[in-house]
């Protein structure tokens, strides 16, 4: 139960309007950050509301999960990130993955949140 939950609010996305509104490129981004932070993708889904719309997207991860959502009429977007610790500290691979997805998007700002999930057992 023990693990790294971070969540962001990005602001002013500069990226390519495709990543806002193209599940697909969302889909193929996030699973390069999964893969390039060294986790374990389980599977995922993407869903587009209406076409030149957001998005919402998850990644299922051994781990845990990460969530995405998208607001291109906003220039926002909205990060969650859990890796749990079981077996071995994943936080350093959490971070890695988080601040991916954050560099991917461009933001002029980030309001981010850290929270160590799990107590003493």
């Amino acid at each position: 139960m023990k693990g790294l939950h971070l969540t962001g609010d990005l602001a002013g996305c500069r990226c390519a309007a495709l990543l806002l509104t193209d599940p697909a490129a969302l889909e193929a981004c996030c699973v390069a950050a999964v893969e390039s932070a060294g986790l374990r993708r389980v599977n995922q889904l993407f869903h587009a509301f209406a076409p030149g719309s957001g998005v919402t997207g998850v990644v299922l991860l051994a781990e845990s999960h990460i969530a995405v959502h998208t607001w291109p009429e906003m220039a926002g977007v909205t990060l969650d990130v859990y890796v749990c610790n079981y077996g071995s500290d994943n936080s350093a691979r959490a971070r890695a993955l988080f601040d991916a997805l954050s560099a991917a998007f461009m933001p002029v700002g980030i309001q981010s949140h850290t929270l160590q999930r799990g107590g003493p057992a």
